[in-house]
């Protein structure tokens, strides 16, 4: 790909290939309502989320070094040892890793962004026998929106203490605690989204949009027959973008429109 898109909200990289990242150097430069610019030692950026990284502190992968940065931890170091002894081809080999331009703090930071690391990315690029696209556009914003919101909701103090200190440039906001109130706001919608879901449909929608599992792992946890999780996935996405008001029908408390969305609905 040699034209450069323009995305606002690109599928960040998380798990091995950000554990990779942090440990070529990459450190916090900016955040920006959950997505995170990490500066590479060449001057680049690569977007990455506050879920993303609390995943690699949960699992003891990365800690806080002296200098305030991510690094990796004993445990990271090891599994670093073991992905870099075997798996650096096939990393090369199977990820898509596109540019794309974010908007971070006020600024526009050049990112390069997994796109096969979101399920619904996924979907959205591949069609059916027909030609169809298997994920409708109103579906694909509604997961997205969920997961935005997901990723507010999981701002820790630890990590938004450090990331309020990182250095910005666009004059974006520096106290934790702002970033504290807007977890509790995105928590509050992500209840709410899940909870008009039912309980029937919030599980896969946590799965899919928020936990980035792919549909045959559904499957194979849920003991459900194969292609069951495309279908219930579709019809779980229908109901959520129904409440946010997304798609040529929209009704629901949180009526709004797809362009609305994309400008930047929920905040």
């Amino acid at each position: 790909m040699t034209a450069r898109k323009r995305a606002k909200h690109p599928t960040p990289l998380a798990g091995d290939a950000l554990l990779l990242a942090l440990a070529d150097g990459a450190t916090a430069a900016a955040t920006h309502d959950g997505t995170v610019a990490l500066a590479r030692p060449d001057g680049r950026h690569i977007a990455t989320t506050a879920a993303a990284l609390a995943d690699l502190c949960a699992r003891g992968l990365i800690a806080i070094g002296r200098a305030g940065r991510f690094e990796p931890s004993n445990d990271g170091n090891a599994r670093l040892a073991r992905l870099t002894a075997t798996a650096q081809p096939f990393l090369a080999q199977h990820r898509t890793l596109e540019p794309a331009t974010v908007a971070i703090d006020g600024l526009d930071a050049e990112v390069l962004c997994d796109a096969d690391e979101s399920p619904l990315a996924w979907l959205a690029r591949r069609k059916d026998k027909t030609g169809r696209p298997l994920l409708a556009p109103h579906q694909f914003a509604a997961g997205e929106r969920l997961r935005a919101d997901f990723t507010r909701a999981q701002m820790t103090p630890r990590l938004t203490a450090d990331w309020g200190g990182a250095a910005t440039r666009g004059g974006g906001s520096r106290d934790p605690a702002a970033f504290a109130d807007a977890a509790v706001a995105a928590k509050e919608r992500l209840t709410t989204a899940l909870d008009t879901a039912g309980p029937e449909l919030s599980g896969v929608l946590l799965d899919v949009c928020c936990f980035l599992k792919g549909l045959e792992a559904v499957e194979r946890e849920r003991n459900w027959p194969a292609r069951t999780a495309k279908v219930v996935l579709g019809l779980a996405l229908d109901r959520l973008a129904r409440h946010y008001g997304l798609g040529s029908e929209a009704r629901g408390p949180a009526r709004g429109r797809l362009r609305a969305w994309s400008a930047g609905a929920g905040e």
